[in-house]
């Protein structure tokens, strides 16, 4: 595992939400990365469905997308959210766990531009989308 991949993969494991939410990173690496998040009844947002709150689904899109720009090569170091927009296409089946792959497609010197597809088992079928910009720091 390079520098940059150890580093985003250290950070994830410090953040207190990643903790709680049981995100983690299965791969990354090159401007890419993926997290699983398993199902977990206190995060259901309505218990009468079992469906996971949005909220948790945003969190795990948010840091998979920043693992995407730290392990980028052109990214010297860490990063902060801009903008993320995130479109839900359908509740996520309970029971399921939900997986987010991001890519860091493209870089400035100061931003960084990261797309990434949230899906449980059925994954033909997107329980969401993002797109978002990111902090480039330590340029």
């Amino acid at each position: 595992m390079n520098d940059k991949a150890k580093f985003a993969r250290q950070f994830i494991q410090a953040i207190p939400h990643a903790k709680a939410l049981g995100l983690d990173l299965t791969h990354i690496g090159q401007g890419e990365a993926e997290i699983t998040m398993p199902y977990n009844a206190d995060l259901v947002g309505d218990p009468r469905t079992g469906v996971i709150h949005g909220g948790a689904v945003s969190a795990m899109m948010d840091t998979c997308c920043g693992a995407a720009v730290m392990s980028h090569p052109a990214a010297p170091g860490g990063t902060a959210t801009i903008d993320l927009r995130i479109d839900y296409m359908r509740a996520a089946t309970p029971g399921q766990s939900i997986t987010t792959r991001a890519t860091c497609y493209h870089i400035t010197r100061n931003v960084a531009f990261v797309r990434a597809v949230a899906t449980d088992d059925d994954t033909d079928r997107p329980v969401a989308t993002a797109a978002g910009s990111f902090t480039v720091e330590g340029r």
